[in-house]
């Protein structure tokens, strides 16, 4: 059973939600990160009904990079509380996932 997570978080602009995925994905944190740009979230904040228009990150990682991930991403984020979700993959292509793997490894000192 392959340990991939997507993990799914909400943005509110097109300029923040690219500046998260670069950030992830240069750090390894992420092997890849997809931008949905235009979502629409009615959601309950601070006992009011809210409606707004987002960007929606699609984050492909593992369990072992997710602590510092959910860190990362608090950090660069503008909300309060950012979604966080991590969702297990249950099964995919083999060379999906294989090159996932690679994506998130370090490469190994030389010297």
């Amino acid at each position: 059973m392959p340990d991939a997570l997507l993990v799914l978080s909400t943005c509110a602009s097109a300029e923040e939600a690219a500046r998260i995925a670069r950030s992830l994905v240069e750090s390894r944190l992420a092997a890849c990160v997809n931008i949905v740009p235009s979502i629409r979230s009615v959601y309950r904040w601070r006992d009011m009904i809210e409606d707004a228009a987002e960007c929606l990150l699609i984050v492909k990682t593992n369990q072992t990079r997710l602590p510092a991930l959910q860190a990362e991403l608090a950090r660069l984020h503008s909300y309060e509380v950012p979604e966080i979700l991590a969702v297990p993959v249950a099964a995919g292509a083999e060379s999906y996932l294989a090159w996932l793997a690679s994506a998130l490894d370090f490469p190994e000192d030389d010297g």
